[in-house]
């Protein structure tokens, strides 16, 4: 099947009918606007402005109120997420001993700035600022594995570790 084309975004069939389907059946549920775009977020990858416009419309909200609510959360993305999401830690601790040169290191290698996502989308990057692991400053974390005391010279072989 063909995907369709929102707003440059290419969707399937089956994604426009998943989001149609939990959209209709919280449209009445008081509240139901963040549980909704979770769900949608969880069930596409992200909430781009098109897919923001079909949830208004089809739960008569204001497109200014799903923007805001997206907008306003960290935990919602409007742009494709990679399957593996890399922070780099810029917290005191972890700045002074080298965390700034590991964030330049992590953009030349993976060509991309934080908040943003790999063309093959195998790879989003995002600075934090703090992991709660001072004590092993300068720290990375890949999905849920931890790097300690990371040099830059290491970050490609670290990333050379997930497909």
């Amino acid at each position: 099947m063909d995907p369709e084309k929102i707003g440059g975004q290419e969707f399937t069939p089956e994604q426009l009918a998943a989001v149609d389907r939990i959209v209709g059946h919280n449209r009445t549920k008081p509240g139901a606007l963040i549980p909704v775009l979770e769900e949608v977020q969880e069930t596409i990858g992200y909430l781009p402005k098109s897919i923001q416009k079909r949830i208004a419309q089809g739960m008569n909200v204001p497109l200014k109120e799903v923007h805001g609510v997206v907008s306003f959360y960290s935990f919602f993305t409007m742009v494709p997420r990679g399957r593996h999401t890399t922070r780099c830690c810029l917290g005191t601790a972890c700045y002074v001993r080298g965390g700034k040169h590991n964030m330049e290191k992590l953009k030349e290698v993976l060509h991309i700035e934080p908040g943003d996502t790999t063309e093959d989308r195998k790879f989003s990057l995002e600075t934090v600022r703090c992991l709660g692991a001072c004590g092993l400053a300068p720290v990375i974390t890949v999905d849920e594995d931890t790097y300690r005391q990371v040099k830059p010279s290491k970050l490609p072989e670290i990333l050379e570790r997930y497909e």
